[in-house]
């Protein structure tokens, strides 16, 4: 049985648009696009989670807001469940750590990016609610 890996992601907004990270050359799925975030640590809550790895990977902070989906995708190196949450920058530039780049893009426009798989239900949804 493969492992299950528990992970967040930020949609974060700004002024309408939506904050996008592209997944560096050296870990797994390098060059696809997802929403930053990353594994939930023991005893953290999710919304926890996701204000730290902000933190640590982009060097801003973020007021974790409404969920959005949760996620199941089964990747070579295991099962990944991903929650999403839309987030609002509270602080701070994003600065690159982790990911190759960052764009900000109009939720019309994500699905001009190749996305990780477990990222494309949280996409879809986005786009599709601003569509209603």
């Amino acid at each position: 049985m493969k492992k299950q890996i528990n992970v967040v992601g930020a949609v974060i907004v700004r002024d309408g648009l939506i904050l996008c990270a592209q997944r560096g050359p050296g870990g797994a799925l390098p060059g696809m696009w997802e929403f930053p975030g990353g594994k939930i640590e023991t005893g953290e809550t999710p919304r926890d989670a996701l204000a730290r790895e902000i933190t640590e990977e982009l060097e801003c902070e973020v007021a974790v807001g409404e969920m959005i989906t949760t996620t199941t995708h089964e990747y070579d190196f295991g099962v990944v469940v991903l929650t999403t949450f839309y987030c609002e920058l509270l602080s701070g530039i994003p600065v690159l750590t982790e990911h190759a780049e960052v764009v900000w893009l109009s939720p019309a426009e994500l699905s001009s990016l190749e996305w990780a798989p477990a990222d494309i239900p949280a996409v879809e949804l986005i786009e599709s609610a601003v569509l209603e």
